[in-house]
């Protein structure tokens, strides 16, 4: 009878260890080949803005882990001028994309709608995550205006207060409706989505505005 048991409980668990297996496969290869796509993605974000930087050879990315929030990061390019802080209106240009989605990373990228990302930092309209990224620690550099940086952000600083908000309207930064309406829908069935078991952690390309002092 014990032998029987254990082969009904088997068969019984077999697919779900399997989709798990799957899930932990898929996002190793992820981060395997972050590095490479992180040069590509990054030069579409300032396509638009500085065509001689986009022409330019992408830069090798060395990420850095900050081991107090898990955040990777790493810069393909620094920026100059003051840093920001807390209170600080900003303005930044991103790709958001995710380690978890089924066709494609991507998910939304403001340049293509001309429309920049603006806030207060600090002000809770924005994922905790990206304002760390910004802001810097002991851990992570501060960026400075002109920088560019990715970021690898755990799903705990992200969108996980979205997982019981079918509207999808809290936390931002959100893809934009109506004008990126289907960007929204990819979004919104990863990030908004109760009957998920999980969030997958999101990567952001950031370029930051403001003032430089240099070029």
């Amino acid at each position: 009878m014990t032998m029987i048991l254990r082969c009904i409980l088997f068969v019984l668990l077999l697919p779900a260890s399997l989709a798990l297996q799957q899930q932990q496969q898929n996002r190793r290869a992820f981060f395997q080949s972050s590095s490479a796509a992180a040069a590509a993605t990054l030069a579409v974000v300032v396509a638009q803005q500085q065509p001689a930087f986009a022409a330019a050879t992408p830069p090798e990315l060395n990420f850095v882990t900050a081991k107090s929030s898990g955040i990777q990061w790493a810069d393909a390019k620094v920026g100059s001028g003051p840093e920001t802080k807390v209170g600080s209106p900003v303005a930044i240009d991103y790709v958001l994309s995710t380690t978890g989605a089924r066709y494609g990373a991507k998910i939304y990228g403001t340049a293509e709608q001309g429309q920049p990302y603006r806030w207060k930092l600090g002000d809770g309209s924005t994922i905790a995550g990206l304002e760390q990224a910004i802001i810097g620690n002991d851990e992570i550099i501060p960026m400075r205006p002109g920088g560019i940086r990715r970021v690898i952000i755990p799903a705990s600083l992200a969108y996980t207060s979205l997982m019981v908000d079918t509207s999808c309207k809290g936390i931002g930064p959100i893809p934009p409706v109506p004008e990126a309406f289907e960007e929204f829908q990819r979004f919104k069935n990863i990030y908004c989505n109760p009957n998920r078991a999980y969030q997958p952690d999101i990567v952001m390309d950031i370029k930051l505005y403001g003032k430089r002092t240099s070029e």
